[in-house]
């Protein structure tokens, strides 16, 4: 099997596993337990937050654990949209952020009379900083940009954004769920950034929000007093120790494995170019994540091409691995206004740390074989 689906999910690593293990087993204690059990496991919760808040150059009360991404990003925007206000109010974002911002905002939208304003997005991912300048108000509570996208890999200028969010002394968040160990982060920019461990080889069902110091957020769950009384339930122990620990394993050579993983992304899109004409690159022209490829093969059906390449033991996605299995066109393609054949007929390729430059031969190879394979069907199904 040939995994390029990172951006979907990692495995695990080693040493993530590894700063599991002893809180699946002889460690089991509940956190909030006084005894000593507890305060084994409140001790490993502890050390995972000082840990990824001197990785992030935060502080670590400015870390909130979640079972994830999608947790991270809903607190976000709810908690800091709600603040200090009953019902209402003005949020800034765009199209082609993940659906855990997009269908949070939708929400606020329809059911608690928030509006919205939606940036354009260029045709290569970009948003438009002078309509960001020209769209707040002085009820804008929040502005949410992601800082990589999930499908295309496209990079927002995250210094720019938030300059201009500061001199408009508006809040902004962004996902940075695809950004972790792929591009430098710094939270200084932003006032709350939602991340996932399983984007970056640690567990499924462990992520955390960064919330700058001093900003109160209103709960979106309730049950308890945990992590200071912004998001209540008992710590998954195990979990976030294998965050911080998969955290600190993935930062370690970033820059090399990022260049490395460049490389082969650029190998096999020159592979994929040579031999399929009609290819498109998708965000070609922006600042991308290393490790992501999203090409259009016009003609053809994305759900036909990957099924095509499960069977050719490749594994890609069409973007967003949140849909539950769903293939429709890229909603992040739309909404850089490409044509509707661009984002019915787009594959997106995402390398990671165990991506081999064999791997990418064969994935080139491969696509080459079903593209041709479905074009002679094609020819065929046209004569008859």
């Amino acid at each position: 099997m040939i995994y390029l689906d990172y951006n979907a999910t990692t495995p695990l690593c080693d040493q993530a596993r590894e700063g599991m293990l002893p809180y699946l087993d002889r460690h089991f204690g509940n956190p909030s337990s006084v005894h000593a059990a507890g305060r084994e496991a409140r001790a490993a919760v502890d050390d995972a937050r000082d840990q990824l808040a001197g990785l992030l150059s935060v502080r670590s009360h400015e870390i909130i654990f979640t079972c994830g991404g999608t947790e991270s990003c809903n607190l976000a925007v709810l908690g800091l949209a709600r603040r200090r206000s009953s019902r209402g109010g003005h949020i800034v974002s765009n199209k082609a952020e993940h659906h855990a911002v997009l269908n949070t905002l939708e929400y606020l939208e329809k059911c608690e009379g928030f509006e919205i304003t939606w940036l354009n997005v260029s045709r290569d991912g970009m948003i438009d900083l002078d309509q960001l300048a020209a769209v707040i108000r002085p009820d804008t509570r929040l502005v949410s940009i992601m800082t990589a996208n999930n499908e295309t890999g496209v990079i927002q200028v995250m210094r720019e954004i938030s300059q201009i969010c500061r001199g408009h002394g508006v809040l902004l968040h962004s996902d940075m769920v695809q950004a972790f160990g792929k591009v430098q982060i710094d939270l200084s920019l932003v006032d709350a950034a939602s991340f996932a461990a399983h984007k970056f080889y640690g567990p499924k069902g462990a992520g955390f929000l960064f919330l700058r110091s001093g900003l109160s957020i209103e709960p979106i769950m309730f049950g308890g007093a945990h992590e200071n009384e912004r998001r209540p339930g008992t710590e998954n122990v195990a979990a976030i120790a294998g965050m911080a620990a998969a955290a600190e394993w993935t930062l370690r050579d970033c820059d090399s494995e990022q260049e490395r993983e460049r490389r082969l992304r650029d190998e096999l899109w020159t592979r994929i170019s040579q031999n399929v004409p009609d290819a498109k690159q998708n965000g070609a022209n922006a600042p991308r994540l290393a490790n992501t490829l999203n090409v259009s093969l016009l003609g053809l059906d994305s759900e036909m091409l990957l099924i095509a390449l499960d069977l050719e033991g490749v594994c890609a996605s069409s973007g967003s691995a949140c849909m539950v299995g769903s293939v429709v066109a890229s909603h992040v393609l739309l909404a850089m206004d490409l044509p509707i054949e661009h984002a019915r007929s787009a594959v997106r390729f995402s390398l990671g740390k165990w991506t081999t430059a064999d791997e990418i031969k064969a994935a080139g190879d491969a696509v080459r074989k079903i593209v041709d394979r479905l074009e002679t069907r094609k020819s065929a199904y046209a004569v008859a």
